[in-house]
């Protein structure tokens, strides 16, 4: 990709976020009176608040996809067979969801009751269904990293949220957000790098 991709895709990527949050947020308001954010009460300025945290979720979605490629690149130079890198992924991601659900138990105190096997569940149904519609798009070797992008990534993004002292309401409004922009990302990534091989190729057949 190029700058202006890369470019295009920050932007994009930090509105998506910036819209999340604010329709999670506002449903959540909408439903439960008592939630707040940043201590708010108005409306008008709790969804200026919760705008303005999308965008710096967003923002963090893009470094932490930005990390997974690097550790992409670097574990296939390291490991040099894609294979056992795609079976490294597999395993960690299972393990990922098992532990957040293990992490959400041990907190049951401070959570709803449900949430310890809901959101696991809900994360690794929705995780398969990016994966499911990337690999329509590309091929079928893009289905364990897609997995291992939304599962582990998003969860430790989300970490903050998951391990301070939040409710279910905060972690959800978290987790919503970086789910939605590293899906975002990812699905977008092989049309971004398509375009840059293609215009390539124009360039090069111009030449000839």
């Amino acid at each position: 990709m190029n700058l202006k991709r890369c470019f295009f895709l920050f932007w994009s990527c930090m509105l998506i976020g910036a819209a999340v949050s604010i329709t999670v947020g506002l449903m959540m308001q909408w439903t439960d009176q008592s939630f707040g954010f940043m201590g708010l009460e108005a409306t008008g300025f709790n969804a200026l608040m919760m705008g303005l945290a999308g965008l710096l979720i967003g923002a963090f979605s893009q470094m932490g996809f930005f990390a997974y490629l690097s550790l992409n690149y670097v574990a296939l130079g390291v490991l040099r067979r894609q294979y056992l890198w795609n079976a490294l992924q597999a395993y960690t991601t299972v393990f990922a969801l098992f532990v957040l659900g293990y992490i959400l138990y041990m907190d049951r105190g401070n959570l709803n009751g449900w949430m310890f096997w809901a959101l696991p569940l809900a994360l690794a149904a929705a995780s398969w269904l990016v994966a499911f519609v990337k690999v329509k798009k590309t091929n079928a070797t893009a289905f364990v990293p897609t997995m291992f992008l939304m599962v582990v990534v998003t969860s430790l993004e989300a970490w903050p949220a998951i391990r301070g002292d939040s409710n279910a309401a905060a972690i959800l409004f978290m987790m919503a957000p970086l789910f939605v922009c590293n899906a975002y990302q990812i699905l977008m990534l092989h049309r971004l790098v398509a375009s840059k091989t293609a215009e390539s190729a124009a360039k090069a057949e111009s030449t000839v």
